[in-house]
């Protein structure tokens, strides 16, 4: 047999374990039926799929029943804010869009399209998506920068009747939402009293946000370069301002993060950076941290140990890591299995309660959040989201 440098399409190997892996790609398209011979050929192809062809330009909606469509997910980027490598452009950020292509596949039985567009244009992203999407049973965003993430998401969803989600916000903020949960359960806090910080104002810093406001927690305050988000200030953005209004103008916080920490009950870092332990240390007893920054955690969890009862980072090499596999394999395969129009809040609510309830009596500082790799993970996501989509009207069936 030949060996694996011999064979089409497989470049030769390196030497080295990380490029050696991605060698030729991580992934490939198999087909589900067999062709063995001319009839299989004549029921596969021509001239048995014209039936077929037929059948659906007729009615539809027989394309969720004869295609690969309704379990086929496109994950879509423009390759400008991938992992903490920012703006690298469309062909360097292939690389991730396959693996999450390979994630979907492994924890969601999800099968998945990377797409990555040579256009930063907002208008024409939206309609090259808008074009592709009869191929497709949903749209994963990723790693596109903010603020266009926004309005990217928001109006493709006004114009697709499928799941149009955009996982660098909702899969953390889902992932987030869990691990708090579990965290104030641990601490004994009750939702509605605990104060709690976000230092960053991106994609994730919004999502994280606003998913914790429609989970209960009411005090919190947000932090951008130039400090808390607070509708006094000139500079911000309309999204940002929208957040300013449900945040810190509440309960009149302003100044920077060293200021907001202060007496916090919670740091949640989606920013990067790095916090000085001081401004750390003035954080509330029994403080929760989550620096979720990679590789480089804003607050290293060494540093975090010493002042916080509970720390998760986005590292795999700590306790508690706040992983978007956690989520979104799960999140699409609920979606999916009820042939849902859309991925509401309280989808992702649900997604996140469901994950929070795995831990279950085994809670404790360093088990807040379940394993990437429990089995469980992805069943127990998948029917939440779905019966909350029964719920939420989005169901079709």
């Amino acid at each position: 047999m030949a060996s694996e440098e011999q064979q089409p399409g497989r470049p030769p190997r390196s030497g080295d374990p990380v490029f050696d892996l991605h060698a030729g790609g991580k992934m490939e398209t198999r087909p589900t039926v067999s062709l063995t011979g001319p009839d299989d050929l004549s029921l596969a192809y021509t001239p048995g799929v014209a039936r077929v062809c037929e059948a659906i330009a007729a009615d539809p909606s027989l394309s969720q029943h004869y295609t690969w469509v309704p379990n086929t997910v496109a994950i879509v980027t423009d390759g400008t804010a991938v992992l903490g490598l920012g703006d690298i452009g469309p062909a360097a950020a292939m690389p991730v869009m396959e693996g999450k292509a390979v994630l979907f596949k492994q924890f969601g039985g999800v099968d998945a399209v990377p797409l990555c567009l040579d256009t930063t244009d907002t208008e024409e992203i939206i309609e090259t998506v808008v074009r592709l999407a009869p191929s497709f049973g949903g749209i994963n965003l990723e790693d596109i920068s903010a603020p266009r993430c926004f309005e990217i998401e928001q109006r493709l969803k006004e114009r697709l009747d499928i799941p149009v989600f955009h996982d660098d916000q909702h899969g953390t903020a889902v992932v987030a939402l869990a691990a708090l949960q579990n965290a104030l359960r641990l601490t004994g806090r009750d939702p509605g009293t605990t104060r709690v910080v976000i230092s960053g104002a991106g994609a994730a810093g919004v999502a994280v946000a606003r998913i914790l406001l429609e989970a209960g927690i009411k005090d919190l305050a947000v932090t951008d370069r130039k400090g808390v988000l607070s509708s006094a200030r000139p500079d911000l953005t309309p999204v940002k301002r929208a957040l300013a209004v449900d945040t810190a103008d509440h309960y009149g916080r302003s100044g920077s993060l060293a200021d907001v920490l202060v007496g916090a009950d919670v740091y949640i870092g989606v920013s990067g950076g790095t916090v000085p332990e001081e401004h750390v240390a003035a954080m509330a007893p029994d403080a929760i941290i989550f620096g979720l920054a990679n590789p480089i955690p804003e607050v290293h969890p060494d540093v975090a140990r010493r002042h916080a009862r509970v720390v998760a980072t986005g590292r795999s090499d700590f306790p508690n890591q706040i992983n978007n596999v956690l989520a979104f394999p799960g999140i699409f395969r609920g979606a999916f299995d009820v042939h849902a129009t859309a991925i509401t809040e309280g989808m992702k609510l649900a997604a996140a309660d469901a994950l929070a309830r795995l831990v279950g009596d085994d809670l404790t500082e360093d088990y807040v959040i379940p394993s990437p790799f429990d089995p469980r993970v992805g069943p127990a996501v998948a029917t939440a989201v779905a019966d909350a989509a029964r719920r939420g009207g989005v169901a079709r069936r």
